[in-house]
């Protein structure tokens, strides 16, 4: 049984015949907004531009150990809209979830965290976003879905890719053999 003070108790473990809790168990805690951001520094001459925005979108994920069962995931996003009169608005936010692991490997934490956490913040961030530039004078801005899945593993294979490179470039050559 879980304790009061047990955080993860949301998180619906499977408990063993022992009563000890073992089983994998990973989930988000809580989501919140940490830093958000709205300019709009053109207003009210903003509103009359006929010009389709440039945008420019931006993406970063990073994560903080809070203790040994939970980790902060943030999912920054960056949107700024330009036309040829100037900047129509800028939009920063830094969303956030507490997420909770426990036994499980190194591996799949470190997924969880850089894949799985921001897929289940982002269409959350999505509507902070929408609504922010919405309630800044503009139209809502719908961020397009983002495979964070196909982004770790690309980032992952590229660098196992470079550890590679970089392991052969320092390889000595067995010793008799010719460069």
């Amino acid at each position: 049984m879980a304790e009061e003070g047990d955080v993860l108790t949301n998180l619906d473990p499977v408990q063993s015949g022992n009563g000890a809790d073992t089983q994998p168990t990973a989930g988000i805690i809580s989501q919140y907004v940490k830093d958000l951001s709205v300019e709009n520094p053109k207003a009210p001459e903003s509103f009359q531009w006929k010009s389709q925005p440039e945008m420019d979108v931006q993406f970063n994920i990073g994560a903080r150990k809070v203790n040994e069962e939970l980790t902060e995931v943030e999912l920054k996003i960056s949107a700024n809209a330009k036309v040829a009169e100037g900047t129509a608005y800028i939009v920063e936010l830094a969303f956030c979830g507490l997420i909770g692991m426990r036994n499980m490997p190194e591996d799949q934490m470190h997924a969880f965290t850089y894949a799985e956490a921001p897929r289940i913040l982002f269409p959350f961030a999505r509507r902070v976003i929408a609504d922010a530039v919405r309630d800044a004078g503009f139209a809502p801005l719908l961020l397009d879905p983002i495979d964070f899945n196909g982004l770790y593993v690309q980032q992952m294979n590229q660098r196992n890719a470079e550890a590679e490179g970089a392991a052969q470039q320092g390889a000595v050559p067995p010793a008799g053999s010719e460069n």
